[in-house]
């Protein structure tokens, strides 16, 4: 499958309110919390679209001022496109940025019913450290993962919220 990573800009919003719909049942973000992510977050966005220019996934970072943990605030595969390897190269190259904005880990709360989202995670490094009950407005409760952007460092538990 051909598609294309850019960074996020504003004029996306709509494209990935769209995006979220179809892939989240509950969860999502509205129009100003990503407007706000695009634009005035320590926070960066990659976006994939196709060859029709039209938005396939994103993966946006959370930065903290002096804290080497990055968090993986949302990631998002459009549903029809899952399985072709988007994912992991989308997962890839946001984990790329972060080590280019000097984060030495990446960290990610998971919902503990998305098996495919735990496989990929658990495939490219991520070690589930705490449990989470309740954690989404459905109910559900969440893994804890993190990973370190060092591939010499053992990977311990964050504390960092």
């Amino acid at each position: 499958m051909r598609f294309t990573l850019r960074q996020g800009q504003p004029t996306d919003r709509d494209a990935l309110l769209a995006l979220e719909a179809r892939a989240f049942e509950g969860d999502r973000f509205n129009r100003r919390q990503l407007g706000h992510l695009l634009t005035r977050a320590n926070a960066a966005t990659l976006v994939a679209v196709d060859a029709d220019d039209a938005v396939i996934g994103y993966a946006t970072l959370l930065f903290r001022r002096n804290s080497g943990t990055a968090r993986l605030y949302s990631f998002c595969v459009d549903p029809e496109r899952r399985g072709l390897g988007l994912g992991r190269r989308l997962l890839d190259a946001i984990e790329q940025v972060a080590v280019a904005r000097d984060a030495q880990r990446v960290l990610l709360e998971v919902r503990a019913d998305n098996r495919v989202a735990m496989r990929l995670y658990r495939h490219t490094g991520y070690v589930a450290h705490r449990w989470l009950d309740d954690y989404y407005e459905d109910g559900c409760a969440a893994w804890r993962m993190d990973k370190s952007l060092d591939s010499d460092a053992p990977t311990e538990p964050v504390t960092e919220s």
